[in-house]
């Protein structure tokens, strides 16, 4: 008995769908909007927790969190390290004292002379090594070459040509000349040679392996430069563009041996104990002033700046 009757309710419920449907085909009656919406049934297998919730003992977040299909970022312990260029210098060149300043001829400049001739052994063997890496290496070229590289590294650094800079300093020296320099303008101005460049001390250092080398050599420098740094404001804190001063440098270039692409960038300066202290930065400071009312204006004051005090003080 019932399965007749389940068939009976069947044949009425398409019929009664029948004339539904044929009664809305000659009206022409249409749903704005559909009468059923999906529904997202899914479950969540990852859920975050909420904020300043703590996780429970035992529970692995990255574990739920690749079950879900997120994938977590391996996180490396070791610290990438750069071998275009090394990270320091190598048996750094000793400048004598009162170079540039003793004559050649004097009982004292001979002296340094002769020494130089004693330690410059090592500078001719790795001198030697360079040459088997760089055929066209000389001792003459290569100090106007670093003379070069100088002047156009600093006319980028004066211009903030980024680009330029990476392709004559390298990843060591770079940070040194461009750190603070920021909101200020530089004016930097190469005079003249006052001494023709020369190369007095080379080294060829490896780093990680053995055949990896390195070629460092030191150029003595003496020039004429004038240099003007001005801040954010107009406001000249060191130097002159107008008065020249005699600068004797020792520039370090070096270049990764090894690398059939590489060539010689600027990596350093050796700064002699004995030179003399630089020349302190003038900086701009903001004195303050008289409170002024609504609608007042400070030029109707006779307001005189104040004098500081005389302390005194020991270092």
């Amino acid at each position: 008995m019932a399965m007749p009757m389940r068939r009976t309710l069947v044949a009425l419920h398409r019929a009664t769908c029948s004339s539904l449907k044929n009664a809305e085909a000659s009206l022409d009656v249409r749903h704005p909007a559909p009468l059923f919406l999906p529904v997202r049934t899914k479950k969540r297998h990852f859920i975050p927790p909420a904020v300043g919730l703590k996780m429970k003992a035992g529970e692995d977040s990255e574990a739920k969190a690749r079950a879900a299909g997120i994938v977590f970022r391996q996180q490396y312990i070791e610290r990438s390290i750069n071998i275009a260029c090394t990270a320091g210098v190598f048996d750094p060149y000793i400048p004598p004292e009162g170079d540039a300043r003793l004559s050649s001829l004097s009982k004292e400049g001979l002296k340094q002379r002769t020494e130089q001739i004693r330690q410059s052994a090592a500078s001719q063997l790795a001198i030697r090594k360079i040459k088997e890496y760089d055929s066209l290496f000389t001792t003459k070229d290569f100090a106007e070459q670093a003379q070069e590289i100088f002047i156009e590294a600093h006319n980028a650094l004066a211009q903030f040509n980024k680009e330029k800079l990476h392709s004559l300093v390298t990843e060591r020296c770079y940070p040194e000349m461009t750190r603070g320099n920021r909101y200020k303008t530089i004016r930097w101005r190469f005079v003249e040679s006052l001494e023709p460049p020369r190369v007095v001390h080379a080294r060829c250092p490896d780093m990680v392996s053995k055949n990896n080398l390195y070629g460092q050599v030191t150029v003595r420098m003496h020039s004429r430069q004038t240099l003007a740094i001005y801040d954010r404001f107009g406001r000249l804190m060191l130097g002159s563009e107008e008065q020249p001063k005699d600068v004797l440098e020792y520039l370090i270039i070096e270049r990764h041996l090894v690398n059939p692409y590489g060539r010689w960038r600027l990596h350093g300066k050796t700064v002699p104990s004995w030179a003399p202290a630089k020349d302190p930065i003038i900086k701009t400071v903001l004195i303050p002033g008289p409170k002024l009312k609504p609608g007042q204006e400070f030029e109707a004051l006779n307001y005189h700046v104040p004098k500081p005090e005389a302390v005194q003080w020991n270092k």
